[in-house]
């Protein structure tokens, strides 16, 4: 689930930096920037706003872009937003303390005991203030970004536990944000620009020389990774998703294709690309010919890519191929199943080999990966049928993991799924012709209908069926996940599909507890009881 706090969460301690000793010598460049208390002078030069009403001698306690978190001395960015503006809390945020506010749009009257600052871009401009503010963590780190309809979550994880030797890796993604020190709930895939960096100025501070995060597309079109430096930035499909949002596949691939130009700030020194994907070749084309400043990797099972696979063979156990890179070649053994895996693990290794680690070495460490919470997570209570729960909510996505397991499966293959609320409603009949395409058979139910009706997205969700026979109708999920285990055999292999890790379901305005991964236990033994 991604979402933001609610005014009242208990989560919100979590995010506020720490007070850290730091390791090393305070850099002297920052004494000369921050001499005494910081100032609005600091984050805001000439040619960097478009108008001014008061002064930018005024000293500052922190930036806030939610009018809740103001506090005395705050510097408040009133950012445009898709549900309300952010002018609308100005009065609010001075209320509060506020002694400066930035906007898009000067007021035609603004109060005249705060500062108003307007420039061009609000979002933009946050993102320069709070890599100032933060003190340009991102200089001091190796920040890998990545960017793709699937494989992100997966990814970062395999680049973080790579690379995670004598120092930590700090990771920002769908699931928790690895702070170095701590480890904290996620909110957002990519979050705030603020708090981005400042995330990062507390792996910094933890020791992190290196920074994996999910870079999702509404992050690098809503300005949230402006002006940040990455070192390797990771592209690994496009496929039909948040078309709500962006409109086409064109439209979002433009979008993707940011991180990778410079038009977020510099392109990366690596960048990653996947060879076999449509859209990756376009990609890798674009970068070899208008970015000569970036290094180009690409990986894949194509013999063209740089970094690929080959032999590859897929059980319910293991993954084997052989890998074969500009320096060599070697067999790998991977715990992780299912042949879009060796297209995340080919990523993470020719991301690691962009940074100039060698793969005979840090694929040493590969036995030791646990998986990704929610990513093709084993079930195993003892029932004789192999039970899987996966993110899986795109057709792409259900097509990949489906095909992988009907190649393996002996027996039937099952599919309990979902489509979400207030989304695509475009993807919704795809989703179930790619579930019809593989499954013998399918309970479709809620995923999460957020307030948008059920009965609508089941009526969405029909325009797909392709063998009525081979799927039922269940609105609640956990009475679906029960049936689909009654109905699974010895052999046969049963795939809950579309919330992953998350541990919440949405009806309207209300959150339910409901984790997949529990629920199909608690039934598992539930039902081995009563034999």
């Amino acid at each position: 689930m991604n979402g933001e706090l609610t005014r009242d969460s208990l989560l919100i301690p979590a995010f506020l930096p720490r007070r850290v000793l730091r390791t090393g010598r305070a850099k002297p460049v920052f004494h000369r920037v921050f001499p005494m208390a910081q100032k609005l002078s600091d984050y805001f030069r000439d040619g960097e706003y478009l108008a001014l009403k008061g002064t930018l001698d005024q000293s500052i306690t922190g930036l806030a872009i939610d009018s809740r978190r103001v506090v005395p001395g705050t510097l408040f960015f009133a950012l445009p937003g898709l549900r309300a503006d952010g002018a609308m809390f100005i009065d609010e945020a001075m209320s509060r303390g506020a002694v400066a506010v930035v906007v898009q749009n000067m007021p035609a009257h603004p109060p005249g005991k705060i500062t108003f600052i307007q420039v061009a871009d609000a979002r933009a401009a946050l993102a320069l203030a709070a890599r100032r503010y933060y003190r340009f963590p991102d200089r001091e780190m190796n920040v890998v970004g990545v960017t793709g309809t699937n494989g992100k979550t997966t990814i970062t994880y395999l680049v973080k536990h790579l690379l995670n030797g004598d120092q930590p890796v700090g990771l920002l993604g769908t699931i928790s944000y690895d702070l170095g020190g701590r480890t904290v709930p996620s909110f957002r895939t990519t979050p705030e620009s603020l708090d981005i960096f400042g995330l990062m100025a507390q792996m910094r501070d933890a020791g992190c020389r290196t920074a994996v995060m999910e870079v999702s597309s509404h992050g690098i079109d809503q300005k949230r990774v402006a002006g940040l430096q990455f070192s390797a930035a990771v592209f690994t499909n496009l496929t039909r998703d948040h078309l709500d949002y962006h409109k086409t596949l064109e439209s979002y691939f433009a979008v993707k294709t940011r991180l990778f130009t410079g038009a977020t700030g510099t392109p990366p020194k690596v960048a990653v690309v996947n060879l076999d994907d449509p859209y990756g070749k376009r990609l890798a084309a674009k970068i070899a010919a208008e970015v000569p400043e970036s290094r180009l990797v690409t990986y894949g099972e194509s013999s063209r890519a740089d970094v690929r696979a080959e032999d590859v063979a897929l059980n319910f156990k293991n993954t084997t191929f052989r890998l074969v890179w500009p320096g060599g070649t070697m067999t790998v053994d991977s715990p992780l199943i299912g042949r879009y895996n060796v297209s995340n693990l080919l990523g993470a290794i020719a991301t690691a080999w962009g940074l100039g680690r060698d793969p005979t070495v840090i694929l040493s460490r590969l036995r030791g990966f646990k998986g990704v919470p929610g990513r093709m997570e084993r079930v195993d209570e003892g029932q004789p049928c192999h039970v899987l729960v996966d993110y899986a909510h795109t057709d792409d996505a259900l097509r990949n993991a489906l095909g992988m397991l009907r190649a393996i499966t002996p027996g039937r293959l099952l599919v309990v799924f979902g489509c979400g609320g207030n989304r695509d409603r475009t993807k919704r009949p795809l989703m179930t012709r790619a579930v019809q395409e593989y499954a013998d058979f399918a309970v479709a139910t809620a995923d999460n209908p957020r307030t948008e009706a059920l009965a609508q997205i089941f009526e969405d969700m029909r325009g797909g069926v392709t063998a009525p026979e081979k799927i039922t109708w269940i609105d609640d999920r956990r009475r679906a996940i029960s049936l689909a285990l009654d109905l699974a055999k010895p052999g046969d292999c049963l795939l809950i599909a579309g919330k992953g890790h998350e541990t919440s379901q949405e009806f309207a305005d209300t959150v339910f507890p409901f984790d997949d991964r529990q629920v199909a236990r608690e039934l598992i033994g539930m039902k081995a009881s009563k034999n």
